[in-house]
C-alpha cells in the first residue's frame, strides 16, 4: 500500500463540476489501495477576487488581516472536495492547514514552513479516510494565519509528502507534464518522460510555472519523487527524482 500525496490547482477545481471530476480521480487512486493525502488550491480566481475585496476596504490592507483573509479560498475547496468524496461513498476529512500542523515563521504573504505535526493527518489514514488539506498556508507559533506566497499550494504538498515520507507525489494541473517550451504557444512541444530535480530547478528559475521553484527545492532536499500530470487527462505525465 503506496501513500500518495495529491495536489490539485486552481484550475482543477474551478466549479462544481471540476471538483467532481477531481473526487472520482481521487477516489480511483484511493480504490486501488493507496492511502491519500490531497492538497487543494483556491477555485479559479477566488484568490484575485479576495484581494480586490480586500483592496476595496483598505488600498494598503495589513499583512496578519490579508492573510487571514486569502487563507479562505483554500479551505472553501477543500470541504468541497470532501463533500464530493462523501457523495461517491468515499471516506474523506477535510483540514485546514492550521488544523493539520503546518508551523511557519511569521513572514505574512511569503511564511516559510518550519515543521509540520503529522499526528492528525496520520490518524486520519489510519481510520482509513481520504485526507483533503487546503494548501497554501500554515500558522505560527503564536496562532496567527500566514499564506505561503506564489505557488504555496505546490510547497504544501511537497512538504507534507516529506513529512510523511510519502511514496509519491502528485502535482496536477492544465498541461501533461513537464514540456521543453510552453505548448500552449508551441503545439508541437515536446513532453519530457523525467527529469531531475537539478533540470526542474533551471526551468522553473527561468519561468517554467508547471510547479514552484520552492517546492522543487524542498522535494530535492528531502528526496520527495514528483509526477507532474494533468487533471483532464489519464496520460502519464513527467516524473521528476
Amino acid at each position: 500500500m503506496a501513500l500518495i500525496v495529491q495536489k490539485y490547482g486552481g484550475s482543477s477545481v474551478s466549479s462544481p463540476e471540476k471538483i467532481k471530476e477531481v473526487a472520482k480521480r481521487v477516489l480511483e487512486a484511493k480504490r486501488k489501495g493507496n492511502n491519500i493525502v490531497t492538497v487543494v488550491s483556491a477555485m479559479g480566481n477566488t484568490t484575485d477576487e479576495l484581494l480586490e475585496l480586500a483592496w476595496q476596504v483598505n488600498s494598503h490592507p495589513p499583512k496578519r488581516e490579508l492573510d487571514m483573509l486569502l487563507s479562505t479560498g483554500e479551505i472553501v475547496s477543500s470541504a468541497l472536495l470532501s463533500m464530493a468524496l462523501h457523495s461517491l461513498g468515499g471516506k474523506a476529512a477535510a483540514f485546514s492547514g492550521p488544523q493539520v500542523g503546518i508551523i511557519t515563521d511569521e513572514a505574512y504573504s511569503k511564511a516559510r514552513i518550519l515543521r509540520i505535526e503529522t499526528k492528525i493527518i496520520q490518524k486520519e489514514i489510519r481510520e482509513d479516510k481520504i485526507v483533503v488539506v487546503a494548501g497554501y498556508q500554515g500558522v505560527t507559533s503564536q496562532n496567527t494565519i500566514t499564506t505561503l506566497g506564489r505557488g504555496g499550494s505546490d510547497t504544501t504538498a511537497v512538504a507534507l509528502a516529506a513529512a510523511l515520507g510519502a511514496d509519491l507525489c502528485e502535482i496536477y494541473t492544465d498541461v501533461e507534464g513537464v514540456y521543453i517550451t510552453d505548448p500552449q504557444i508551441i503545439p508541437e512541444a515536446r513532453k519530457l518522460k523525467r527529469i531531475s530535480y537539478e533540470e526542474m530547478l533551471e526551468m522553473a528559475s527561468l519561468g517554467a510555472k508547471v510547479i514552484h521553484l520552492r517546492a522543487v527545492e524542498m522535494a530535492k532536499k528531502y528526496k520527495v519523487p514528483l509526477h507532474i500530470r494533468s487533471s483532464f487527462s489519464q496520460k502519464e505525465g513527467t516524473i521528476i527524482e
